[in-house]
């Protein structure tokens, strides 16, 4: 007899390659929807986590980015277009998204990741993201993830190289702060 599940027909249709997954399944693809995630950036790093987040069947994804899309932009920050530019970041993303994946719960926040607002935005997530690309942004979303105790996932790319992190701070894991406790000087690393 088949499992119960909140998964709609059509979800257990787009979803089947995880679902058959012995070690994902019903429950994972469950769990998966019943998640929420905050990605700061909607450029170059956020852009792919966004598009397969929505595409795996993240339930709850909340976006905070308040630049506007340039042509520059396009070559590397996949969830923009040609049609894009000139668009707000978080417009374009929201039409992205929704074209992959209707079933996505979107919180759309065209806004700076600030102090005055880290931590009230961070706190309706299970994770957060960093898809940022300047430190004082980088470190925020480090010290959020801190204060509220939820996953901080990082990256960061320069030229032909990456770097990907996941720093849990449950049960007092290390942070971005533990690897790098002082920022650089301002100069010091390249854009």
């Amino acid at each position: 007899m088949p499992k119960e599940t909140n998964l709609s027909h059509s979800e257990l249709k787009r979803y089947a390659r995880h679902i058959s997954l012995p070690s994902f399944g019903i429950d994972g693809q469950e769990k998966l929807k019943r998640s929420s995630v905050l990605c700061v950036g909607a450029g170059g790093l956020g852009s792919p986590c966004l598009m397969y987040l929505a595409a795996a069947g993240g339930g709850k994804i909340g976006i905070i980015d308040m630049d506007i899309v340039d042509e520059s932009n396009i070559q590397r920050q996949i969830l923009h277009g040609s049609e894009d530019v000139g668009k707000k970041k978080i417009e374009s993303a929201e039409e992205t998204i929704r074209n992959i994946n209707t079933n996505v719960e979107l919180d759309l926040y065209d806004q700076e990741f600030n102090e005055t607002n880290a931590l009230n935005i961070a706190s309706k997530y299970d994770i957060i993201i960093d898809g940022t690309d300047n430190f004082p942004s980088r470190y925020l979303v480090n010290d959020a993830s801190v204060l509220l105790g939820i996953p901080n996932i990082y990256g960061s790319i320069f030229r032909f190289e990456g770097q990907v992190t996941v720093f849990s701070t449950s049960n007092n894991g290390p942070c971005y702060r533990c690897l790098f406790p002082d920022p650089p000087a301002k100069g010091a690393v390249p854009d």
